[in-house]
């Protein structure tokens, strides 16, 4: 298919730009008709013609558009014949402010102008607003691309420029043809239209690796360009299936609705998700950045060069760049101890919204994966081919197992007692649907295949045996395991499961915690189950309390970071007690410790996750009132505003919320201010996110109409109001309202995309009450967003959850903090 793109002449791109496209493709005609039916959505068709091999243009005489169905039917005065032809198409569209299809993305320019980029975002089903085209990812084509611009911008495509010429309609324009494209989707497809620099390299297998970054900022790309370099050629090796084109380019676009968009080879990123600036940026931000280039880069033979047979199998794509990137990232930075953050940041999430209603297996998996990247190659291919190249690889039952997990909802919660017979311990398993609801209470309760392995204090980092829970029930003999001897399952937290231990089993553990014995990820996935089984109903709250006591001698990031989360949930339902500031003393009283062992300053020898880890608990304590961190932050945030001594960049997220729970209308305006100077995206979007920490009313309102003002870029507004919706009991009602209130704005900006669907999740979420989620209901269901619809479900199941939960155990909380707080005066 060949699409030239004849672009603005002027610039920069005025408001409702119209841009002109000649399409034309091959195209084989399966039975003869007089109509042909494509995909189309704010286009219209100035001429179209159908030329069989051989024989003469017919000239379509009738364009029928169907736009709810985003659908153009073109009708010819004559059959076409079964064959070849080649179909032309004659069409203008707008670059539109949607984010999605043909876009215009606004930017500054070093000297304070602005102006425009016209860039793509097509997947899921936006390519059809560009061209029209067969936008289903079954269909695929080849693609030659030609970009009429203005000569003095940067234009990119997927594949390499094969020649550059002056427009001869226009001396100002230049016509750019790119290399043809392999057989792809349509949702691939990309092209860009702006100003930008680069830094370049080439990979060890020789690919062209490029970072376009905005003008005069070519070396936040560097980062970025080491991550990529590193990377292509360890997927290479990891697959055994080279990268297949010459180039691969990276660009930091300014608009952008998503994180990242894996165009085969030409991939596009918010700036914070690809820009790294050496004084400025955080820890997490280079974090981030390497993991997001990662999975991007996994999707270029996940997803593009093997593509899902339908939008039903994404998962193949996702799931497998999900996981990947933390494998990516592990290669390239090991000092980030990137797997154990994976149960933190993939693992224990997907296990949330999952639970609403001896060989050389490694090796294996990556011969399957061959297998099937091999066979599948520029092709679609479906859930069960995966299990079917994974199972000739190791010579297992894949599907058998596997089928049990994607072919029915949700996921097990294994019961486990313990009886000492002698030398031997006795385990008697059962397992149920997890639900969050509560216990499983249907008649016939699914079965899973589940891979199980349990240590012991013997050795708490190797499994002293491993079996497959193929039945409800099953009674497991550990050999010579003594009564003082704790059991614990799911070694390394890789099993898809939760755990309910007996109350004598779950007792053992906690030593094993405060000593530090147990391995972190083992921790974490403990007190993870433990929260997870509160919020059920399944357990007390309290039961959870007590474990997170143990951890006062914790010194790993990512099981502080997964506490915090968890505490943070809390204090969210607690928000709505009168004891609310007693949760507060007990987060004080968890976090202290560790706060005063690492102190405010890096010390020598420190890395990575100790600068992630200080920076979390200042932010916690001086979000929680903490005296001695409140004030210092004050000073520090003083000091950093009058340019005596400028905040490092991993303490500036916690000074920022620190100073805003606390502050007044004066810390605003500073903030605000701060947010104007800012040169850098990623400090922005570091002080959006807080602003909705401040708690006076009158300045919650302040920051939610600053929120859809110019000064935020449209994906980030969501942010704003997320952030005032979680900052207080008070900015979540604010923020309610103000998203009902706004609602046909937001809608008409977001439509169909995932930022509406989040916009709702954070307006919403930390609600707890049955009269708020019919509220939410009645709201959407007045007030439809197709795209948002399982969302606003789960939002009103989490709110009757939240609901029930706080009934369940409010009391039982309030007492058992009462008690802590009397417990220093009995002494």
């Amino acid at each position: 298919m060949a699409v030239g793109a004849v672009g603005p002449g002027s610039s920069p791109v005025p408001a409702s730009e119209l841009w002109r496209i000649l399409s034309r493709g091959c195209t084989w005609v399966k039975q003869a008709t007089n109509q042909i039916v494509m995909n189309c959505a704010d286009i219209d068709i100035i001429t179209a013609s159908y030329a069989p091999e051989g024989d003469e243009e017919i000239h379509a005489t009738g364009f029928n558009y169907q736009n709810e169905d985003e659908k153009v039917t073109l009708s010819f005065p004559s059959t076409l014949q079964k064959g070849t032809g080649t179909l032309k198409i004659d069409f203008v569209g707008e670059l539109n402010d949607k984010m999605k299809g043909f876009y215009r993305s606004k930017y500054t320019t070093p000297s304070g102008e602005t102006r425009y980029a016209a860039v793509t975002q097509f997947e899921a089903t936006d390519a059809r607003r560009a061209f029209p085209c067969w936008d289903e990812p079954a269909i695929k084509a080849t693609f030659d691309i030609s970009l009429v611009v203005p000569k003095d911008r940067v234009a990119l495509s997927n594949m390499n420029v094969i020649d550059r010429k002056p427009y001869p309609d226009d001396e100002n324009l230049v016509e750019v043809k790119f290399a043809q494209t392999p057989i792809m989707s349509t949702y691939l497809v990309a092209f860009v239209v702006g100003e930008y620099d680069f830094v370049e390299t080439r990979s060890l297998d020789g690919v062209l690796v490029r970072v376009y970054t905005p003008v005069s900022k070519a070396e936040q790309g560097k980062f970025a360009l080491e991550v990529a370099a590193k990377t292509l050629p360890f997927y290479k090796d990891y697959f055994s299936v080279p990268y297949p084109l010459p180039k691969i380019d990276l660009i930091a676009i300014a608009d952008f609705a998503a994180g990242a968009m894996e165009n085969w080879g030409l991939v596009t990123y918010r700036e914070t998700a690809l820009l790294i600036d050496p004084k400025n940026s955080c820890s997490s931000s280079r974090q981030w950045v390497a993991l997001v280039v990662g999975h991007e880069l996994a999707h270029q033979w996940f997803g593009n060069l093997v593509t899902m047979e339908w939008w039903t199998h994404l998962w193949l794509n996702e799931g497998f760049a999900s996981w990947i990137e933390y494998l990516c990232v592990d290669h390239c930075f090991p000092e980030y101890d990137i797997w154990t953050q994976f149960v933190s940041a993939d693992y224990t999430r997907a296990q949330e919204l999952d639970a609403l209603d001896n060989s050389h297996p490694i090796e294996d998996f990556r011969k399957g994966m061959n297998l099937y990247l091999t066979k599948f190659q520029q092709k679609n291919a479906a859930t069960e081919d995966l299990w079917e190249s994974l199972e000739k690889a190791s010579g297992k039952p894949i599907a058998a197992v596997m089928n049990t997990w994607t072919k029915q909802m949700g996921f097990p919660l294994i019961y486990v007692e313990a009886e000492q017979q002698e030398e031997d311990k006795v385990l008697k398993l059962v397992q149920k649907k997890f639900c969050a609801s509560g216990p499983y209470t249907g008649e016939d309760c699914p079965l899973w295949m589940i891979p199980i392995s349990i240590c012991t204090s013997d050795d708490p980092t190797c499994a002293k045996m491993q079996v497959l829970m193929d039945k409800s029930e099953l009674t497991v003999v550990l050999k010579d395991v003594k009564p003082d001897q704790w059991v614990k399952l799911n070694l390394g937290t890789v099993g898809f499961y939760r755990t309910k231990y007996s109350p004598d089993m779950l007792e053992s553990l906690i030593p094993a915690i405060k000593d530090l014995t147990l391995p972190p990820v083992d921790r974490l996935g403990l007190q993870n189950d433990l929260f997870s089984l509160a919020r059920a109903g399944i357990i007390s709250t309290v039961e959870v309390l007590k474990v997170m006591e143990a951890f006062v001698n914790e010194p790993n990031y990512t099981v502080w970071s997964d506490l915090s989360c968890n505490l943070g949930i809390l204090s969210t339902l607690l928000s709505h007690t009168d004891f609310y500031e007693e949760i507060q003393v007990f987060v004080k009283d968890v976090f202290s410790p560790i706060g005063e062992r690492l102190g405010w300053d890096p010390k020598p020898g420190e890395g990575h996750l100790d600068a992630l880890l200080r920076g979390l608990v200042l932010g916690k304590l001086g979000k929680a009132g903490h005296k001695a961190t409140l004030e210092e932050a004050r000073r520090r945030f003083k000091d950093h505003v009058e340019g005596k001594h400028i905040l490092s960049a991993d303490l500036r997220s916690p000074v920022y919320v620190t100073v805003l729970k606390h502050g007044d209308s004066t810390t605003l305006d500073t903030m605000l201010k701060l947010h104007k100077q800012a040169d850098m995206q990623e400090e922005k979007n570091r002080i959006e996110r807080v602003l909705g920490a401040i708690s006076q009313p009158e300045l919650v309102q302040k920051v939610l109409t600053f929120a859809l003002s110019e000064e935020v870029r449209p994906q980030d507004t969501v942010s704003v109001i997320g952030g005032v919706a979680g900052g207080s009991k008070q900015g979540r009602k604010a923020a309610w309202k103000f998203v009902k209130d706004n609602w046909e704005e937001l809608y008409n900006r977001y439509q169909g995309g995932f930022l509406i669907s989040r916009l709702i999740k954070l307006s919403v979420d930390g609600f707890a009450n049955d009269k708020m989620a019919a509220e939410v209901k009645a709201f959407f269901e007045s007030h439809p967003a197709p795209s948002a619809e399982r969302t606003v479900q789960q939002c009103c199941e989490n709110i009757l959850l939240n609901a029930a939960w706080l009934k369940r155990d409010a009391e039982s909380i309030h007492q058992y903090l009462l008690q802590r707080k009397a417990l220093p005066a009995m002494v």
